[in-house]
């Protein structure tokens, strides 16, 4: 039996996180007697912990596992929690917050610890699932145990408790992919849900016992502890699709998934959605049926590549999704640009903060993402959106070539709002930010112009450097422009041409929403305590209702 120990330590490191979103503004040096008049580059650093974008004091945010406990009346998001010196076999305990909105969270500190030595199946721990027996009074956490060590690389495991504190692994069970015609490598990301037949559903992430192309295992149960094989159903081509949520959202099935693939276009949490369990599953049998037809929503895509592991809960009003936005190494912005690097091979690292957005239905069944209600009141303290230096700006419109209006520094959390009304359908503008009037790399969500009636936020690296050469002379050196490691979707150009925009920010973590159809979120280091801008590329724009505040 284990139970989840709240140290001192914990405690302390629980509170610092916690903490965080301060609207202080002190600096040092010079720059503190005149700061809000000032418009040249500064290098703040994130808080040590987040308090909306949630992320532990020490460690990183991996592949969440939320539920909602309707004992306590709360959602719980349990999490891989991820070091920097992780031990080589045994990593990965299952960590957790609580919240009740969305936007603020109360640590849980370890509830699942690994394995106690190399050799056990679960010296480390990935991603499942959790959920609550109200019939029996049972918590339930399905979880996938990995050690090269052992026979098996991967199994499904449990451990169960009647107070969400003392967990009791149940060493005794187990689900091993071999036994059922499934890779003894991969077979992860249990996931459970009621069918509509009153019988619950468990569907893991694998590969067919003899190699071939991935496939999601589906077991039955009628009581949440035995588990009866019903079969395979197929991915997407030779495509992994990992971290599986499975819902029933009014009259339709959904299944949300990160794909894991080679494409890096491809790599975002997606979704597609039937009108039954059955017809869901077929959706993926008899060939990819995506939301949309053609290239605009992009295999039904949900957020940028700086989103991923996305999972869902819902109290019976609103359902949430939470997934981790990815940080980038090294600390020093100036020196080593993290805001263009990424992980191995410009990838995206591997955890990061935690982000949490409203799931939107429309009409059709489609799904988008919307800022969590909660936010706004959170963020209340209304601040000046001064004017610091423009070019080609003129009482609300932007109009040119590289026209822009550059506003006053923000603070550590900010909630930024505005509309943008564009002359014409093929008009292009962006949203920049760690921008100064210094020569400097700045960073900027473009919401480009892809096609006639067709538009896609691209991250892109703006501005210049000054460098000197090998002959001692000085030159420009620009920014890299298109960011893939972040890259967007596309989605249809406003009939209006209005472009309603919200953005939340908390330390380096940013997401922007666009008229309730688009999510961006994204990892932009300097963000606090530095300058912003709205662009203009080309013809002209107006900006109106620029309301900016802080928590």
């Amino acid at each position: 039996m284990k139970t989840m120990i709240f140290s001192a330590i914990a405690l302390m490191l629980s509170a610092s996180a916690l903490t965080a979103c301060s609207s202080d503004d002190d600096v040092t040096g010079d720059a503190a007697r005149n700061w809000a008049g000032t418009t040249n580059a500064f290098t703040p650093t994130d808080e040590q912990g987040f308090g909306t974008y949630y992320m532990p004091a020490i460690g990183r945010v991996g592949d969440p596992m939320p539920f909602y406990d309707k004992k306590a009346g709360d959602f719980k998001v349990l999490y891989l929690q991820e070091f920097d010196n992780n031990m080589s076999h045994r990593f990965h305990p299952i960590w957790g917050v609580s919240t009740k909105d969305g936007a603020s969270y109360q640590s849980l500190g370890e509830v699942l610890p690994y394995g106690s030595n190399d050799y056990v199946q679960d010296a480390a721990l990935g991603t499942g699932c959790a959920y609550y027996d109200e019939a029996n009074g049972m918590y339930y956490i399905y979880y996938t145990g990995h050690n090269g060590n052992c026979q098996y690389r991967e199994v499904v495991m449990r451990a169960t408790s009647t107070d969400f504190k003392t967990w009791t692994k149940d060493e005794l069970w187990a689900l091993n992919g071999p036994d059922y015609g499934y890779s003894a490598n991969d077979f992860r990301d249990p996931q459970i849900f009621m069918a509509d037949d009153g019988l619950y559903r468990m569907v893991i992430s694998t590969y067919p016992k003899n190699g071939g192309d991935p496939q999601f295992a589906e077991f039955k149960s009628s009581d949440l502890k035995n588990w009866e094989h019903v079969g395979p159903f197929k991915m997407i081509w030779d495509r992994m699709l990992e971290c599986p949520d499975i819902f029933k959202m009014g009259d339709y099935w959904y299944l949300v998934y990160s794909q894991s693939f080679r494409a890096s276009w491809s790599r975002k949490v997606k979704y597609m959605f039937a009108d039954s369990w059955e017809a869901l599953k077929d959706c993926f049998n008899n060939g990819p049926k995506w939301p949309a037809d053609g290239p605009l929503w992009r295999e039904g895509n949900l957020d940028t590549r700086a989103f991923y592991a996305g999972k869902t809960a819902s109290n019976g009003t609103d359902r949430f999704i939470w997934g981790w936005t990815p940080y980038r190494s090294g600390a020093d912005i100036h020196e080593k640009n993290v805001n263009v690097g990424a992980g191995d091979g410009n990838e995206p690292n591997w955890s990061g903060a935690l982000v949490c957005h409203k799931l939107i239905q429309h009409a059709d069944g489609t799904l988008s993402m919307g800022a969590v209600p909660a936010m706004a009141a959170k963020y209340s303290k209304p601040q000046e959106a001064q004017v610091m230096a423009s070019n080609g700006y003129d009482n609300g419109k932007l109009s040119g070539d590289d026209a822009y209006v550059l506003y006053s520094r923000l603070g550590t959390c900010n909630h930024i709002s505005f509309k943008v009304t564009t002359s014409n359908n093929r008009d292009k503008f962006g949203v920049s930010f760690v921008r100064s009037t210094d020569p400097d790399y700045y960073y900027t969500l473009v919401v480009n112009d892809e096609e006639e009636n067709v538009r896609k936020v691209n991250f892109e690296q703006e501005g210049y450097r000054l460098k000197t050469n090998d002959q001692g002379e000085e030159e420009k050196v620009y920014g890299k422009g298109f960011i893939e490691g972040a890259d967007g979707y596309g989605f249809y150009h406003p009939e209006n041409n209005e472009y309603n925009i919200d953005i939340y920010t908390d330390n380096s973590v940013l997401v922007m929403y666009i008229n309730d159809i688009v999510c961006c979120t994204h990892r932009i280091y300097g963000i606090q305590k530095n300058c912003w801008s709205i662009n203009n590329y080309g013809g002209n724009i107006t900006i109106s209702d620029l309301k900016i505040s802080q928590q």
